[in-house]
C-alpha cells in the first residue's frame, strides 16, 4: 500500500489554520486544505504494514490502506468509492472524529502516524466537488415502512442503509432542522451546517422523508408508530450531567449545550431571547473534554474578558502514557484549536461553591485542589488537599460535564427495558429491544460515545432491521474485529 519508502521520504503534514486573530472574528471553518499533490504524498506514507491495525481502531472498519493507496496513485474516485463503502458520512467524521484509527496506525510506533482523517476529508470533498456523490435509489421497494426517531449520525446512517434495502423510511426530528447534535451542539467553526444540508439533500433525493419539529411521545403520539412495520430509536444520550454543588442555581451557571446551541442558532439568523453571552465576562468552563473545548472557542468569539478551564482529573502526559500502549487509545494531553485561541487550563481542581450576590447573580467560584488515591481493587478516591482553597472571579460558569444517558420518557411510553446505566437495552449484536419490532442504535443504546460509533451502530442496526423484516439482508456488516463480513 502506498509507496514502499513513502513513510521514509515524507513527513506528516496536516491542514493549517487561519491565524487566531482572524478566525475568532467569525464562526466559519478555518482550516486551510493541503494541495492535491501534498495529499497524495500523505497517502503514500501508508507503509504496507502487513496487519493494518487501523482497521480494528476504526469502529466502522474503514478500508484505510486501500483508500490511502488510491490517493497515492491519484485515483480519487476509486478512493471515494472505497471510503463510502463503509462510511456513509466521511464529511462528518473527517471533521469531528478523534481518529482512533490514527492512534492504532503501525507507523505511529516509530513516526507520526498517517494523516488518515485529513485524507478522508479531502477524498469526500473532492468527490462532492467532482459530482461523484449521487443519490442511489433502490431498484425496487419492499412495501415495508420504517420510522427512525432521531436524525443524528446514527439515525441518518440507519435511514440511508434501510432505504437502499428498498424500505420506505421516515425520519422524525424534534428540533427544527435535521442533524441531531451535529446541527446545534457542534459549533459552526468546527463544521459548517451547509455540510449537513448537502448530505441531507442527497438522502431526500434517494427517497427518505424527513419530518422536523416532531417530538415523538410529546407532540406525536407513540401509538401512531404502530403504523410502521419497524421503528429504530436513535435519540442520543441527552441527559446532561450536573453538579451537587451549593449555589448551582445562581443566574450565570449554564449547561454547555444550551450555550452552544443558542449561539449556533443565532449564527443562522434565529432570534434567541435572553441569549447567554460570554461578552466581557470572566468565564469558567467546568469539564475538559471536547464540549468544554467548544465552549472555550465560542467564548473567545463572543469576546470574553477571560476564559478558564477546570478539569477534575490529572493532567495527561504530553506523550502516550505507558499505561495505554500502542495500539490502544492513548492517555495523552490534547490541545485543540480552541485551546490555542486562549484559555487558562487547570487540572485536579474541584468546584466547592458557586458564589452569588444578593440578586442571585453568579460572581465567583470557590475551588479546592484535589488528588486521586488509587487502591488496587477499589474505586479511586477523591481527596481534597487542605489549604488549597481559592476563589475565582466568575460571571459565567459553563457546565461541560458530559451526558448521563438517554432521556427515559420514550422508553417508558413504549415499554422498553433499560440497562443499569439507563441506556435503552438491546440484544447484543442485534440492536433489538424488549419490544421485538423496535430497535435502537447509537448513544441511546451504548451511552455517550463517538460520532464514528454512531454511524457504525446505525449501519449495523439497519442490517438487523432488514433481517427482521425480510428474513435475510444484503446490507454490508462487519464482524467483531471491525472487518467486513461476506454477504
Amino acid at each position: 500500500m502506498g509507496k514502499i519508502t513513502g513513510f521514509k521520504e515524507f513527513e506528516r503534514q496536516d491542514e493549517a489554520y487561519e491565524p487566531v486573530k482572524d478566525r475568532i472574528k467569525n464562526y466559519n471553518e478555518f482550516t486551510i486544505p493541503l494541495s492535491e499533490s501534498e495529499e497524495e504524498k500523505q497517502g503514500s506514507r501508508c507503509m504496507d504494514c502487513g496487519i493494518p491495525f487501523c482497521h480494528s481502531g476504526c469502529p466502522l472498519g474503514n478500508l484505510i490502506p486501500d483508500f490511502n493507496h488510491m490517493v497515492h496513485q491519484g485515483e480519487w474516485q476509486k478512493a471515494s468509492w472505497l471510503l463510502h463503502s463503509t462510511n456513509n458520512f466521511p464529511e462528518f467524521t473527517g471533521r469531528l472524529c478523534p481518529a482512533p484509527c490514527e492512534k492504532s496506525c503501525v507507523l505511529g510506533i516509530i513516526e507520526d502516524p498517517v494523516a488518515i482523517e485529513d485524507i478522508e476529508k479531502h477524498i469526500v470533498e473532492r468527490a462532492f466537488k467532482e459530482g461523484w456523490i449521487k443519490p442511489q435509489l433502490p431498484k425496487t421497494r419492499t412495501g415495508k415502512t420504517i420510522a427512525i426517531v432521531g436524525s443524528g449520525p446514527a439515525g441518518l446512517a440507519a435511514a440511508q442503509q434501510l432505504n437502499r434495502a428498498g424500505h420506505t423510511v421516515t425520519v422524525f426530528e424534534r428540533d427544527d432542522a435535521i442533524g441531531g447534535l451535529l446541527r446545534y451542539g457542534i459549533p459552526n467553526f468546527k463544521m459548517e451546517k451547509g455540510i449537513i444540508d448537502r448530505r441531507v439533500a442527497i438522502l431526500e433525493a434517494e427517497g427518505i422523508t424527513f419530518k422536523t419539529n416532531v417530538n415523538v411521545g410529546v407532540n406525536y403520539d407513540v401509538k401512531d408508530l404502530k403504523a410502521f412495520d419497524s421503528v429504530v430509536l436513535c435519540g442520543g444520550a441527552t441527559e446532561r450531567r450536573s453538579l451537587p454543588t451549593p449555589g448551582i442555581d445562581a443566574d450565570g451557571v449554564v449547561q454547555a449545550m444550551d450555550f452552544l446551541t443558542q449561539q449556533t442558532k443565532v449564527v443562522f439568523g434565529q432570534d434567541i431571547k435572553d441569549q447567554v453571552l460570554a461578552t466581557d465576562k470572566n468565564v469558567i468552563v467546568i469539564g475538559g473534554g471536547d464540549t468544554g473545548s467548544d465552549c472555550v472557542g465560542t467564548s473567545n468569539r463572543q469576546g470574553a474578558k477571560s476564559v478558564v478551564n477546570f478539569e477534575i482529573m490529572p493532567k495527561p502526559p504530553g506523550h502516550r502514557s505507558p499505561t495505554t500502549p500502542w495500539p490502544f487509545w492513548p492517555l495523552q494531553l490534547k490541545t485543540s484549536s480552541s485551546h490555542q485561541e486562549g484559555v487558562e487550563r487547570n487540572w485536579l481542581i474541584n468546584t466547592k461553591e458557586f458564589i452569588k450576590d444578593e440578586n442571585g447573580n453568579l460572581t465567583a467560584l470557590k475551588t479546592v485542589n484535589v488528588e486521586w488515591k488509587m487502591v488496587p481493587g477499589e474505586r479511586p478516591q477523591l481527596i481534597e488537599i487542605a489549604g488549597t482553597e481559592k476563589t475565582w472571579p466568575c460571571d459565567l460558569a459553563l457546565l461541560a460535564l458530559g451526558f448521563t444517558g438517554p432521556e427515559s420518557t420514550l422508553a417508558d411510553k413504549l415499554g422498553i427495558e433499560k440497562d443499569a446505566r439507563s441506556n435503552y437495552k438491546a440484544e447484543y449484536g442485534k440492536y433489538q429491544t424488549s419490544v421485538p419490532h423496535i430497535f435502537t442504535a447509537g448513544d441511546m443504546r451504548r451511552g455517550q460515545s463517538l460520532i464514528v460509533w454512531a454511524i457504525s451502530e446505525g449501519r449495523e442496526a439497519a442490517r438487523q432491521v432488514d433481517i427482521f423484516l425480510m428474513g435475510k439482508s444484503n446490507l454490508p456488516s462487519k464482524d467483531m474485529t471491525g472487518d467486513l463480513v461476506a454477504l
